[in-house]
């Protein structure tokens, strides 16, 4: 039986991650609230870091290009891309920002599209309700 088991550093990094994502979709009802949007992205990113840890942290920001994919996903651009409108929304153009940081964001979660991430939602998502119900005792 998988045990998923937290530490209290990535309770913590998932509450800071969640919190992000809030006060960022908070930040865009309130019509691109600069302020809004920036606490935004640095609870995020705090909360990826706390929860994924610094070096995987770095390395899923920085992995090289992959081969064979079309088109090719360049971490690198799109945490350049990321960064590029962090900076805007820091200096006062929200809306730019938003669209630049959409971008690299899209470019930087592409490489975990597919099936293998599908694949790994679903089966932790049945394991969580098959011990909810006390079916955890048959196999899939």
């Amino acid at each position: 039986m998988v045990s998923f088991e937290a530490s209290d550093m990535k309770k913590i990094g998932l509450g800071l991650t969640g919190f992000g994502i809030i006060f960022t979709f908070v930040g865009i009802l309130l019509f691109f609230d600069k302020g809004f949007l920036a606490m935004g992205n640095i609870l995020f990113l705090s909360g990826v870091t706390l929860t994924i840890g610094v070096k995987s942290t770095l390395q899923f920001f920085m992995k090289p290009e992959l081969q064979g994919f079309d088109p090719p996903s360049s971490s690198l651009a799109g945490s350049v891309s990321f960064g590029v409108g962090f900076f805007f929304v820091l200096i006062g153009w929200p809306m730019i920002g938003m669209i630049v940081e959409t971008y690299g964001f899209i470019v930087l979660f592409s490489s975990l599209r597919g099936a293998e991430a599908g694949e790994s939602c679903v089966r932790i998502l049945s394991q969580t309700r098959r011990k909810e119900f006390g079916a955890d005792k048959f196999p899939l």
